[in-house]
């Protein structure tokens, strides 16, 4: 009885998994009017964070973004999305405070929908999209992405994407 309940449990476990999906498709404009579309990135991994200027753990990640941005410069793409109620002026102050080098593009909530598929969105949520445009890794700041969101754990995370057979995790660190 016991093997059969924890089976259950196991197959139960395994359907409410998220399949693997292609990561949905948009191109979306920036401060300046320039757009940016994800399929640009096509080729190398792309990290993409749904935020908020006013959110206070997205404040903390752009500093994560920005370490990102600095050690692997153009082999990983970063595209952060504000919706609503930001501004240009918000996120125009947001990239001075934290001295963004990467894109915050505009969204009316259309493209968060299509990654998160629910009507009320916590930020931050970040996509990690392989290569191929694959959904590889999705966080949403709770504890236990606490290290994805303020620690070294999406730097390991790239590495083992750009060097797959960089298997074992640094010293200390649990999956």
């Amino acid at each position: 009885m016991r093997f059969a309940l924890t089976l259950l449990v196991s197959a139960a476990a395994l359907c409410a998994a998220d399949a693997p999906r292609r990561a949905p498709g948009f191109a979306l404009p920036d401060s300046k009017m320039e757009v940016h579309d994800l399929y640009d990135f096509h080729g190398k991994p792309v990290i993409v964070e749904f935020m908020k200027t006013n959110c206070p753990h997205c404040n903390s990640f752009a500093d994560v973004l920005t370490k990102i941005h600095e050690k692997y410069g153009d082999r990983v793409g970063i595209l952060s999305i504000a919706n609503p109620p930001d501004t240009t002026a918000t996120v125009a102050k947001f990239i001075e405070d934290h001295k963004v080098a990467y894109p915050i593009v505009f969204d009316s909530g259309q493209a968060c929908y299509s990654y998160v598929r629910k009507q009320h969105v916590d930020v931050p949520q970040v996509y990690l999209i392989d290569a191929e445009g694959m959904i590889y890794k999705h966080f949403e700041n709770d504890a236990m992405a606490k290290d994805i969101f303020e620690g070294d754990g999406l730097l390991w995370e790239l590495d083992h994407m750009l060097d797959p057979a960089a298997k074992a995790l640094p010293a200390g660190k649990k999956k």
